[in-house]
């Protein structure tokens, strides 16, 4: 798992782990703490524009609560 930067120092976004086809991202509170994003759910786009804002620290937490929400693939 890499760290997530927290630039804005409010995320609830602890760390994630990138591969070719997904993303997991690891929460800080809730019910469930990690949550996997991939190609089939929710996609594509979404889920290469969640990797991008991972790299950069900044945005991932805001860009799922405003538009990916509930489409995730497994949470555990």
């Amino acid at each position: 798992m890499t760290l997530y930067r927290n630039l804005n120092g409010d995320s609830n976004v602890v760390s994630y782990e990138a591969s070719e086809d997904s993303i997991v991202v690891v929460f800080r509170s809730g019910r469930y703490s990690h949550y996997l994003y991939d190609f089939s759910r929710p996609g594509k786009v979404v889920v290469e524009r969640m990797k991008a804002l991972a790299i950069q620290g900044h945005g991932l937490n805001s860009y799922i609560s405003s538009v990916v929400k509930d489409n995730f693939a497994k949470k555990w």
